[in-house]
Protein backbone atom coordinates (compact mmCIF):
# COMPACT_ATOMS: atom_id res chain seq x y z
CA UNK A 1 0.00 0.00 0.00
CA UNK A 2 1.98 2.94 -1.26
CA UNK A 3 0.76 7.00 0.11
CA UNK A 4 0.87 8.99 -3.17
CA UNK A 5 0.04 12.57 -3.35
CA UNK A 6 -1.80 14.24 -6.25
CA UNK A 7 -1.58 17.75 -6.71
CA UNK A 8 -3.35 20.49 -8.65
CA UNK A 9 -4.58 23.90 -9.20
CA UNK A 10 -7.14 25.71 -11.14
CA UNK A 11 -10.95 25.40 -11.95
CA UNK A 12 -13.01 22.49 -11.42
CA UNK A 13 -11.91 21.31 -14.95
CA UNK A 14 -8.56 20.78 -13.18
CA UNK A 15 -10.06 18.99 -10.20
CA UNK A 16 -12.54 16.62 -11.52
CA UNK A 17 -9.66 14.27 -13.27
CA UNK A 18 -7.50 14.08 -10.55
CA UNK A 19 -10.35 13.11 -7.89
CA UNK A 20 -11.14 10.12 -10.51
CA UNK A 21 -7.52 9.47 -10.16
CA UNK A 22 -7.63 9.12 -6.35
CA UNK A 23 -10.86 7.30 -6.13
CA UNK A 24 -8.95 4.68 -8.62
CA UNK A 25 -6.14 4.22 -6.48
CA UNK A 26 -7.56 4.30 -2.90
CA UNK A 27 -9.85 1.07 -5.34
CA UNK A 28 -6.40 -0.13 -5.76
CA UNK A 29 -5.87 -0.06 -2.05
CA UNK A 30 -3.63 3.17 -1.35
CA UNK A 31 -3.45 6.00 -0.03
CA UNK A 32 -4.07 9.09 -2.31
CA UNK A 33 -3.45 12.25 -0.99
CA UNK A 34 -5.22 15.14 -2.37
CA UNK A 35 -3.00 18.55 -2.26
CA UNK A 36 -5.29 21.15 -3.76
CA UNK A 37 -6.66 24.54 -3.16
CA UNK A 38 -8.40 24.73 0.19
CA UNK A 39 -12.00 26.08 -1.79
CA UNK A 40 -11.88 22.33 -2.88
CA UNK A 41 -11.67 20.69 0.21
CA UNK A 42 -15.10 19.67 0.89
CA UNK A 43 -15.18 18.02 -2.79
CA UNK A 44 -12.40 15.90 -1.35
CA UNK A 45 -13.83 14.87 2.05
CA UNK A 46 -16.80 13.86 0.12
CA UNK A 47 -14.88 11.63 -1.94
CA UNK A 48 -13.71 10.55 1.09
CA UNK A 49 -9.83 10.76 -0.08
CA UNK A 50 -7.51 12.64 2.29
CA UNK A 51 -6.69 16.23 1.62
CA UNK A 52 -3.81 19.18 2.05
CA UNK A 53 -4.05 22.70 1.07
CA UNK A 54 -2.30 23.98 -1.98
CA UNK A 55 -1.56 27.83 -2.78
CA UNK A 56 -3.11 29.75 -3.99
CA UNK A 57 -6.55 29.45 -3.02
CA UNK A 58 -8.81 29.04 -6.37
CA UNK A 59 -12.37 30.29 -5.48
CA UNK A 60 -13.70 32.33 -8.12
CA UNK A 61 -15.57 34.36 -5.68
CA UNK A 62 -12.51 35.80 -4.11
CA UNK A 63 -11.53 38.23 -6.92
CA UNK A 64 -14.27 38.09 -9.60
CA UNK A 65 -11.81 40.76 -11.85
CA UNK A 66 -8.69 38.20 -11.81
CA UNK A 67 -11.20 35.55 -12.99
CA UNK A 68 -11.53 37.78 -15.77
CA UNK A 69 -8.27 39.02 -16.56
CA UNK A 70 -7.05 34.67 -16.49
CA UNK A 71 -10.12 34.43 -18.84
CA UNK A 72 -8.59 37.02 -21.21
CA UNK A 73 -8.87 35.96 -24.67
CA UNK A 74 -5.03 36.36 -25.59
CA UNK A 75 -3.50 37.06 -22.50
CA UNK A 76 -5.44 35.04 -20.10
CA UNK A 77 -2.20 32.37 -19.66
CA UNK A 78 -0.18 35.34 -18.75
CA UNK A 79 -2.21 36.48 -16.14
CA UNK A 80 -2.48 33.55 -14.78
CA UNK A 81 1.17 32.23 -13.79
CA UNK A 82 2.05 35.89 -13.56
CA UNK A 83 -0.22 37.31 -11.25
CA UNK A 84 -1.61 34.25 -9.66
CA UNK A 85 1.10 31.53 -9.33
CA UNK A 86 4.07 33.08 -9.28
CA UNK A 87 3.60 35.40 -6.26
CA UNK A 88 2.90 32.19 -4.13
CA UNK A 89 5.71 30.25 -5.52
CA UNK A 90 6.88 30.15 -1.21
CA UNK A 91 3.75 29.22 0.07
CA UNK A 92 2.97 26.69 -2.60
CA UNK A 93 6.80 25.00 -1.98
CA UNK A 94 6.31 24.65 1.51
CA UNK A 95 2.70 23.41 1.37
CA UNK A 96 3.74 20.60 -0.93
CA UNK A 97 6.76 20.03 0.71
CA UNK A 98 4.73 19.67 3.81
CA UNK A 99 1.83 17.25 1.84
CA UNK A 100 4.95 14.62 0.40
CA UNK A 101 6.59 13.95 3.69
CA UNK A 102 6.27 10.06 4.53
CA UNK A 103 4.81 9.96 0.55
CA UNK A 104 6.00 7.53 -2.06
CA UNK A 105 4.97 9.18 -5.57
CA UNK A 106 3.91 12.82 -6.40
CA UNK A 107 1.81 13.31 -9.18
CA UNK A 108 1.80 16.93 -10.87
CA UNK A 109 -0.93 19.02 -12.65
CA UNK A 110 0.81 21.39 -15.21
CA UNK A 111 -0.06 24.38 -13.16
CA UNK A 112 1.74 23.50 -10.46
CA UNK A 113 5.08 25.29 -10.61
CA UNK A 114 6.78 23.57 -7.50
CA UNK A 115 5.89 19.96 -8.00
CA UNK A 116 9.28 19.61 -10.07
CA UNK A 117 11.21 21.24 -7.31
CA UNK A 118 10.13 19.67 -4.21
CA UNK A 119 10.91 16.34 -6.77
CA UNK A 120 14.54 17.06 -7.17
CA UNK A 121 14.71 18.57 -3.31
CA UNK A 122 13.40 15.31 -1.65
CA UNK A 123 14.10 12.56 -4.50
CA UNK A 124 10.75 11.54 -4.49
CA UNK A 125 9.13 9.71 -7.12
CA UNK A 126 7.23 11.81 -9.93
CA UNK A 127 4.53 11.45 -12.32
CA UNK A 128 3.60 14.52 -14.59
CA UNK A 129 0.49 15.16 -16.27
CA UNK A 130 -0.69 17.34 -18.73
CA UNK A 131 -4.98 17.81 -19.67
CA UNK A 132 -4.88 18.74 -23.16
CA UNK A 133 -2.54 18.36 -26.51
CA UNK A 134 -1.49 22.42 -26.56
CA UNK A 135 0.67 21.77 -23.84
CA UNK A 136 2.97 19.51 -25.70
CA UNK A 137 3.29 22.31 -28.74
CA UNK A 138 4.25 19.43 -31.27
CA UNK A 139 6.00 20.02 -34.53
CA UNK A 140 4.00 16.91 -35.77
CA UNK A 141 0.56 18.50 -34.49
CA UNK A 142 -0.47 21.95 -35.64
CA UNK A 143 -1.84 23.81 -32.34
CA UNK A 144 -4.19 26.99 -32.41
CA UNK A 145 -3.66 29.14 -30.23
CA UNK A 146 -5.81 31.70 -28.34
CA UNK A 147 -3.80 35.05 -30.31
CA UNK A 148 -3.89 33.02 -33.56
CA UNK A 149 -7.60 31.55 -34.06
CA UNK A 150 -7.03 32.88 -37.87
CA UNK A 151 -4.72 30.26 -38.28
CA UNK A 152 -8.02 28.01 -38.47
CA UNK A 153 -8.80 29.91 -42.54
CA UNK A 154 -5.33 28.98 -43.64
CA UNK A 155 -4.61 25.81 -45.68
CA UNK A 156 -3.14 23.25 -43.70
CA UNK A 157 0.41 23.19 -44.79
CA UNK A 158 0.75 26.73 -44.30
CA UNK A 159 -0.88 26.52 -40.38
CA UNK A 160 1.66 24.01 -39.86
CA UNK A 161 4.17 26.23 -40.59
CA UNK A 162 2.65 29.64 -38.90
CA UNK A 163 1.79 27.03 -35.91
CA UNK A 164 5.64 26.05 -35.55
CA UNK A 165 6.46 29.64 -35.54
CA UNK A 166 4.28 30.77 -33.26
CA UNK A 167 4.97 27.93 -30.69
CA UNK A 168 8.61 28.35 -31.18
CA UNK A 169 8.06 32.53 -30.28
CA UNK A 170 5.31 31.29 -27.13
CA UNK A 171 7.99 28.80 -25.62
CA UNK A 172 10.72 32.29 -25.90
CA UNK A 173 7.99 34.85 -24.12
CA UNK A 174 6.69 31.90 -21.61
CA UNK A 175 10.70 31.41 -20.81
CA UNK A 176 10.43 35.12 -19.93
CA UNK A 177 7.45 34.62 -17.54
CA UNK A 178 9.36 32.50 -15.99
CA UNK A 179 12.42 33.72 -14.63
CA UNK A 180 10.78 34.02 -10.97
CA UNK A 181 10.29 30.40 -11.23
CA UNK A 182 14.27 30.14 -12.49
CA UNK A 183 14.92 33.23 -9.50
CA UNK A 184 13.46 31.30 -6.89
CA UNK A 185 14.91 27.91 -7.56
CA UNK A 186 18.56 29.78 -7.26
CA UNK A 187 17.17 30.80 -3.81
CA UNK A 188 16.69 27.42 -2.60
CA UNK A 189 20.17 25.93 -3.99
CA UNK A 190 18.96 24.34 -7.25
CA UNK A 191 20.33 24.86 -10.63
CA UNK A 192 18.10 26.37 -13.89
CA UNK A 193 15.91 23.96 -14.91
CA UNK A 194 14.34 23.49 -18.61
CA UNK A 195 11.08 26.22 -19.27
CA UNK A 196 9.33 25.25 -16.05
CA UNK A 197 6.13 26.33 -18.52
CA UNK A 198 7.07 23.56 -21.16
CA UNK A 199 9.93 20.56 -20.88
CA UNK A 200 10.67 21.35 -17.33
CA UNK A 201 7.27 20.28 -16.32
CA UNK A 202 7.46 16.77 -17.84
CA UNK A 203 8.68 14.24 -14.84
CA UNK A 204 11.69 12.26 -16.34
CA UNK A 205 9.92 8.84 -15.08
CA UNK A 206 6.87 9.40 -16.59
CA UNK A 207 4.33 11.71 -18.42
CA UNK A 208 0.31 11.17 -18.59
CA UNK A 209 -1.66 12.84 -20.95
CA UNK A 210 -5.38 12.86 -19.21
CA UNK A 211 -7.64 12.88 -23.00
CA UNK A 212 -8.50 10.58 -25.46
CA UNK A 213 -6.20 9.16 -28.07
CA UNK A 214 -8.90 10.66 -30.74
CA UNK A 215 -7.32 13.60 -30.27
CA UNK A 216 -3.79 11.96 -32.03
CA UNK A 217 -0.48 11.25 -31.05
CA UNK A 218 1.96 10.40 -28.92
CA UNK A 219 4.26 11.93 -31.59
CA UNK A 220 7.98 11.76 -31.98
CA UNK A 221 9.12 15.07 -29.93
CA UNK A 222 6.44 14.31 -27.18
CA UNK A 223 8.19 13.83 -23.74
CA UNK A 224 9.89 10.10 -23.28
CA UNK A 225 7.42 7.61 -21.25
CA UNK A 226 4.59 9.52 -22.51
CA UNK A 227 1.35 7.60 -22.46
CA UNK A 228 -1.72 8.76 -23.62
CA UNK A 229 -4.46 7.51 -20.92
CA UNK A 230 -7.79 8.39 -22.26
CA UNK A 231 -10.23 10.83 -20.44
CA UNK A 232 -10.55 10.73 -16.50
CA UNK A 233 -14.10 11.65 -15.43
CA UNK A 234 -15.59 11.46 -11.83
CA UNK A 235 -18.92 11.71 -12.09
CA UNK A 236 -19.51 9.55 -14.34
CA UNK A 237 -19.45 6.21 -11.99
CA UNK A 238 -19.77 7.77 -8.25
CA UNK A 239 -23.24 8.00 -7.58
CA UNK A 240 -24.31 11.09 -9.22
CA UNK A 241 -28.02 11.62 -10.68
CA UNK A 242 -29.96 14.49 -11.97
CA UNK A 243 -32.12 16.23 -10.11
CA UNK A 244 -36.27 15.75 -10.40
CA UNK A 245 -36.99 19.29 -12.38
CA UNK A 246 -34.15 18.30 -14.82
CA UNK A 247 -35.21 13.97 -14.58
CA UNK A 248 -39.15 15.55 -15.61
CA UNK A 249 -38.19 18.50 -18.04
CA UNK A 250 -35.91 15.57 -19.99
CA UNK A 251 -39.20 13.15 -20.14
CA UNK A 252 -41.96 15.31 -21.10
CA UNK A 253 -40.38 16.32 -24.92
CA UNK A 254 -37.53 16.00 -27.17
CA UNK A 255 -33.67 15.96 -26.99
CA UNK A 256 -33.01 19.83 -25.94
CA UNK A 257 -30.12 21.56 -26.77
CA UNK A 258 -27.71 21.59 -23.74
CA UNK A 259 -25.48 24.88 -22.73
CA UNK A 260 -22.94 25.39 -20.66
CA UNK A 261 -19.83 27.11 -20.09
CA UNK A 262 -18.49 25.10 -17.17
CA UNK A 263 -16.91 26.56 -14.41
CA UNK A 264 -13.96 29.41 -15.84
CA UNK A 265 -16.17 30.76 -18.71
CA UNK A 266 -19.00 31.11 -16.88
CA UNK A 267 -17.72 33.41 -14.84
CA UNK A 268 -16.89 35.73 -17.97
CA UNK A 269 -20.39 34.76 -19.62
CA UNK A 270 -21.15 38.07 -21.77
CA UNK A 271 -24.41 37.59 -23.17
CA UNK A 272 -24.09 34.17 -23.44
CA UNK A 273 -27.00 33.46 -22.13
CA UNK A 274 -29.38 35.86 -23.87
CA UNK A 275 -28.21 35.17 -27.36
CA UNK A 276 -28.33 31.30 -26.52
CA UNK A 277 -32.34 31.98 -25.44
CA UNK A 278 -32.44 33.76 -28.76
CA UNK A 279 -31.17 30.86 -30.83
CA UNK A 280 -33.47 28.88 -29.04
CA UNK A 281 -36.61 30.91 -30.09
CA UNK A 282 -34.72 30.79 -33.05
CA UNK A 283 -34.74 27.24 -33.64
CA UNK A 284 -37.97 26.12 -32.16
CA UNK A 285 -36.14 23.91 -30.29
CA UNK A 286 -36.41 23.21 -26.25
CA UNK A 287 -33.34 23.62 -24.41
CA UNK A 288 -31.29 23.61 -20.83
CA UNK A 289 -29.02 26.28 -19.28
CA UNK A 290 -26.25 25.12 -17.14
CA UNK A 291 -26.35 28.81 -16.25
CA UNK A 292 -24.39 28.64 -12.71
CA UNK A 293 -25.34 30.21 -9.39
CA UNK A 294 -24.78 33.57 -10.18
CA UNK A 295 -26.84 34.15 -13.58
CA UNK A 296 -29.83 31.06 -13.13
CA UNK A 297 -32.07 32.86 -11.12
CA UNK A 298 -32.26 36.05 -13.30
CA UNK A 299 -32.63 33.93 -16.19
CA UNK A 300 -35.02 31.69 -15.06
CA UNK A 301 -37.54 34.80 -14.81
CA UNK A 302 -36.98 35.51 -18.19
CA UNK A 303 -36.53 31.68 -19.95
CA UNK A 304 -40.02 30.14 -21.95
CA UNK A 305 -41.65 26.99 -20.42
CA UNK A 306 -39.38 25.49 -23.50
CA UNK A 307 -35.97 25.65 -21.69
CA UNK A 308 -35.09 24.76 -17.91
CA UNK A 309 -32.33 26.67 -16.43
CA UNK A 310 -30.52 24.98 -13.85
CA UNK A 311 -27.33 26.05 -11.72
CA UNK A 312 -25.44 23.23 -12.59
CA UNK A 313 -25.79 18.75 -13.84
CA UNK A 314 -24.01 16.06 -13.94
CA UNK A 315 -22.06 16.53 -17.45
CA UNK A 316 -22.36 12.54 -17.82
CA UNK A 317 -26.08 11.90 -16.53
CA UNK A 318 -27.25 14.84 -19.37
CA UNK A 319 -25.13 15.40 -22.16
CA UNK A 320 -26.21 12.38 -23.75
CA UNK A 321 -29.85 12.91 -23.53
CA UNK A 322 -29.16 16.36 -25.63
CA UNK A 323 -29.71 16.92 -28.80
CA UNK A 324 -26.72 18.86 -29.20
CA UNK A 325 -24.58 20.41 -26.71
CA UNK A 326 -22.86 24.40 -26.49
CA UNK A 327 -19.95 24.56 -24.56
CA UNK A 328 -16.53 26.57 -23.75
CA UNK A 329 -14.06 23.67 -24.79
CA UNK A 330 -12.56 23.49 -21.44
CA UNK A 331 -10.90 19.65 -21.84
CA UNK A 332 -13.31 18.01 -18.43
CA UNK A 333 -16.24 18.96 -20.93
CA UNK A 334 -14.63 17.99 -24.06
CA UNK A 335 -13.99 14.64 -23.03
CA UNK A 336 -17.58 14.26 -21.79
CA UNK A 337 -19.33 15.53 -24.40
CA UNK A 338 -17.26 13.43 -26.86
CA UNK A 339 -18.03 10.32 -24.56
CA UNK A 340 -22.16 11.29 -25.15
CA UNK A 341 -22.08 10.87 -28.92
CA UNK A 342 -23.41 14.03 -29.45
CA UNK A 343 -23.02 17.09 -31.76
CA UNK A 344 -20.88 19.84 -30.26
CA UNK A 345 -20.79 23.56 -30.97
CA UNK A 346 -17.65 24.96 -29.93
CA UNK A 347 -17.19 28.37 -28.38
CA UNK A 348 -14.15 28.40 -26.72
CA UNK A 349 -12.82 31.43 -24.58
CA UNK A 350 -9.48 31.64 -23.53
CA UNK A 351 -6.10 29.49 -23.03
CA UNK A 352 -6.56 25.77 -24.37
CA UNK A 353 -10.03 26.27 -25.22
CA UNK A 354 -9.46 27.79 -28.82
CA UNK A 355 -6.86 24.32 -29.29
CA UNK A 356 -9.44 22.52 -28.21
CA UNK A 357 -12.53 23.42 -30.84
CA UNK A 358 -10.20 23.56 -33.22
CA UNK A 359 -9.31 19.59 -32.82
CA UNK A 360 -13.23 19.03 -32.23
CA UNK A 361 -13.78 20.56 -35.99
CA UNK A 362 -10.87 18.79 -37.29
CA UNK A 363 -12.90 15.18 -35.65
CA UNK A 364 -16.13 16.61 -37.89
CA UNK A 365 -18.17 16.11 -34.35
CA UNK A 366 -18.41 20.27 -34.09
CA UNK A 367 -18.73 23.81 -35.58
CA UNK A 368 -17.50 26.63 -33.48
CA UNK A 369 -18.57 29.82 -32.67
CA UNK A 370 -16.53 32.39 -30.93
CA UNK A 371 -17.71 34.48 -28.13
CA UNK A 372 -17.11 37.80 -29.77
CA UNK A 373 -19.26 36.80 -32.64
CA UNK A 374 -21.50 34.58 -30.89
CA UNK A 375 -25.08 35.81 -31.40
CA UNK A 376 -28.73 34.10 -31.99
CA UNK A 377 -28.63 34.33 -35.47
CA UNK A 378 -25.32 32.86 -35.61
CA UNK A 379 -25.40 29.93 -32.80
CA UNK A 380 -29.26 29.44 -34.70
CA UNK A 381 -27.50 29.01 -37.72
CA UNK A 382 -24.78 26.45 -36.76
CA UNK A 383 -26.68 24.60 -34.59
CA UNK A 384 -29.45 24.14 -37.26
CA UNK A 385 -26.19 22.58 -39.56
CA UNK A 386 -25.39 20.55 -36.45
CA UNK A 387 -29.01 19.20 -35.95
CA UNK A 388 -29.72 18.64 -39.98
CA UNK A 389 -26.15 17.16 -41.43
CA UNK A 390 -26.27 13.83 -40.64
CA UNK A 391 -22.63 13.47 -41.35
CA UNK A 392 -22.16 15.42 -37.42
CA UNK A 393 -24.72 13.01 -35.67
CA UNK A 394 -22.63 9.86 -37.44
CA UNK A 395 -18.98 10.78 -36.79
CA UNK A 396 -20.01 11.58 -33.10
CA UNK A 397 -21.58 8.16 -32.42
CA UNK A 398 -17.88 6.82 -34.13
CA UNK A 399 -15.88 9.03 -31.98
CA UNK A 400 -18.18 8.18 -28.81
CA UNK A 401 -17.15 4.42 -29.37
CA UNK A 402 -13.62 5.17 -29.23
CA UNK A 403 -14.04 7.76 -26.33
CA UNK A 404 -15.90 5.38 -24.16
CA UNK A 405 -13.57 1.87 -25.13
CA UNK A 406 -10.73 3.86 -23.14
CA UNK A 407 -10.47 3.19 -19.27
CA UNK A 408 -8.52 6.40 -18.20
CA UNK A 409 -8.68 5.62 -14.88
CA UNK A 410 -7.12 2.21 -15.28
CA UNK A 411 -4.42 3.36 -17.42
CA UNK A 412 -3.33 5.96 -15.41
CA UNK A 413 -3.51 4.10 -12.73
CA UNK A 414 -1.30 1.27 -14.22
CA UNK A 415 1.83 3.83 -14.91
CA UNK A 416 1.52 5.09 -11.33
CA UNK A 417 1.82 1.69 -9.99
CA UNK A 418 4.88 0.82 -12.21
CA UNK A 419 6.73 3.86 -10.42
CA UNK A 420 6.31 2.78 -7.13
CA UNK A 421 8.66 1.03 -4.73
CA UNK A 422 8.02 -2.32 -5.06
CA UNK A 423 6.82 -2.99 -1.62
CA UNK A 424 4.55 -0.08 -1.49
CA UNK A 425 3.15 -1.13 -4.79
CA UNK A 426 1.29 -4.22 -3.52
CA UNK A 427 -1.92 -3.17 -1.42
Amino acid sequence: MARIVITTWGTFGDVNPYLAFGTGLRARGHVPVLCMPPFYEPVVRAAGLEFRPAAPDADPALDAEMVRRCMHPRNGAQAIFREVLIPSLGESHARLQEAVQGADLLISHPATLTAPIVAEQTGIRWLSTILSPLNFMSAHDPILPPMATWLRHLPYSVHVRFADWLADGGRQVAARWMEPVQAYRASVGLPRSANPLFEGQHAPSGVLALYSRVFGGPYADYPANTVITGQLRYDASHGATLEPALQTFLEAGAPPVVFTLGTSAVEVAGRFWEESLAALQRLGRRGVLLAGRAAAPRLRASAPPSVLVVEQAPHSLLFPRAAAIVHQCGMGTVGTALASGVPQLAVPFANDQPDNAWRLTRLGVARTVYPSRYTGRRAAEALRELLSDASYAARAHDVANVVRAEDGVAAACDVAERLLPRAAAVA
